[in-house]
């Protein structure tokens, strides 16, 4: 393999996304769950519910931080790395991320410090409402992330002049073909990462004895919220499934490695792509299953990667990216239907008495959010290659010119930060979740503060 400019700069920005994404993901789904837990503290009084919220908006905060660091690396990359990225399509990109920075991160950053330091200082009801703002900002930032990103996969409502992207209709930018189901499908991962973060460190807590109230009521709800995600996931990503072979079908025929067309195609459960012969090794297949799913129809047609010379993504990694975020996806819903079948004849006991077994495999899950996002991002994005706008504009034209070793030393520095980041903030986590504050601090005392919803 040939280590030249345009490899290291993708492996540079796969790096730097890969990082990144992590943290947005826990923060869209944990702001929501912390505006739960403040509305059952508001309706019920119970301690138990303000300890959940405390603990798991110092997480929240984490969380955001690193979200916001790695963040501001991503847009460096675009000049550094990919300068002819913004010189094609900024007059699109641009105002797309100049709009979630207005709209989303204001919205968050702006309300962040009441959630975090208004207790007591506004009344319940402000510091709801900023609850729900920082959460609400969480999400509208996805929805102007993903709107660009389905954009590159689907492109609609643009004209080019001169080789430069321009828009047409800002409408049918924003609301592209493939949006409505990558955005449903990411909040979805957002909230299943949250729910198995939430549910593993609670089972931490409770396997290592330093669980407080606010642990089972944490613990009871991501798992229930798990449960209920999960499924709608599953349905979600058999929709995106069809828009993607409709408007993608060289991803499609990469993600089952069906290297010709042909009519009930096969299910390959598992097997080794090898795009030089064009075959799957040892592969395990269940007939017409493959069609039955992609077409919904037992004779569907696939087209397969010989239709698609010079213009189909690498076979191999998007091929076990897709079965690895399938396999742990499976994984989170056998784990939390266990759960659920242990938590429901306690649904009204303040204590929770659950097998140490489940409680382990819940631990163990914590962060297999994390790597069903990673696996199915690397779906989406290694099988939009060759192309930065899908059909349109191949990755290969964009890449800087700036000589391979520099690109390997900023690589390697990359690589060193955050893995020493990563390491750092789940041995914080770790120590969190052993060491909770218990119980949780006192309003500082006011009149606002006790003022009511």
């Amino acid at each position: 393999m040939d280590l030249d400019t345009l490899l290291l700069s993708r492996i540079q920005f796969a790096t730097n996304i890969s990082f990144h994404i992590l943290f947005p993901t826990i923060t869209i789904g944990l702001g929501w769950f912390l505006v739960f837990f403040r509305v059952r503290y508001l309706q019920t009084r119970e301690h138990a519910w303000e300890e959940a919220y405390y603990f798991w908006t110092k997480v929240f905060a984490l969380s955001f931080a690193l979200g916001v660091v790695s963040g501001i690396t991503m847009s460096f990359q675009f000049g550094t790395n990919w300068p002819g990225f913004m010189e094609k399509t900024g007059n699109i990109s641009g105002p797309l991320l100049g709009y979630e920075v207005l709209t989303a991160f204001f919205l968050e950053a702006g309300f962040l410090g009441i959630m975090l330091f208004g207790r007591g200082r506004v009344s319940e009801r402000v510091h709801l409402i900023a609850t729900l703002l920082v959460a609400s900002g969480t999400t509208l930032s996805a929805f102007w992330i993903l709107s660009l990103n389905s954009w590159l996969q689907t492109p609609a409502g643009y004209e080019i002049v001169n080789g430069e992207f321009f828009a047409a209709d800002w409408f049918a930018i924003v609301f592209n073909p493939s949006f409505p189901y990558r955005l449903a499908h990411k909040l979805l991962a957002a909230t299943l990462t949250a729910s198995f973060l939430v549910a593993g460190l609670s089972a931490w807590q409770l396997l290592k004895g330093c669980a407080t109230d606010g642990t089972h009521k944490a613990l009871r709800a991501a798992v229930f919220a798990a449960a209920i995600a999960i499924p709608l996931q599953f349905f979600v990503g058999d929709l995106h499934g069809l828009n993607t072979l409709k408007h993608q079908p060289a991803k499609i025929a990469a993600m089952e490695a069906v290297w010709e067309t042909e009519k009930g195609a096969a299910l390959t459960l598992f097997g080794i792509p090898d795009e030089k012969t064009g075959t799957t090794h040892y592969a395990v297949k269940v007939p017409k299953l493959g069609s039955l799913i992609l077409t919904h129809e037992w004779d569907g047609e696939l087209q397969g990667i010989a239709e698609f010379p010079n213009a189909h993504p690498p076979v191999a990694p998007v091929f076990f990216a897709f079965r690895v975020m399938v396999g742990v996806a499976s994984l989170m819903l056998l784990v939390a239907l266990w759960g659920v079948w242990k938590l429901w004849p306690q649904r009204r006991n303040a204590q929770l008495a659950l097998p140490r077994p489940l409680l382990w495999a819940l631990a163990g899950m914590t962060f297999s959010g994390w790597l069903a996002t990673l696996a199915g991002w690397y779906v989406t994005e290694i099988g939009r290659q060759p192309f930065m706008v899908y059909g349109l504009l191949r990755t290969a034209d964009l890449a800087t010119t700036v000589a391979p070793p520099y690109v390997a030393l900023t690589l390697a520095a990359y690589l060193m930060v955050y893995g020493l980041l990563l390491v750092t903030y789940v041995g914080v986590l770790k120590y969190m979740a052993e060491h909770p504050v218990h119980p949780a601090p006192e309003a500082p005392h006011g009149e606002l503060g006790k003022a009511g919803v």
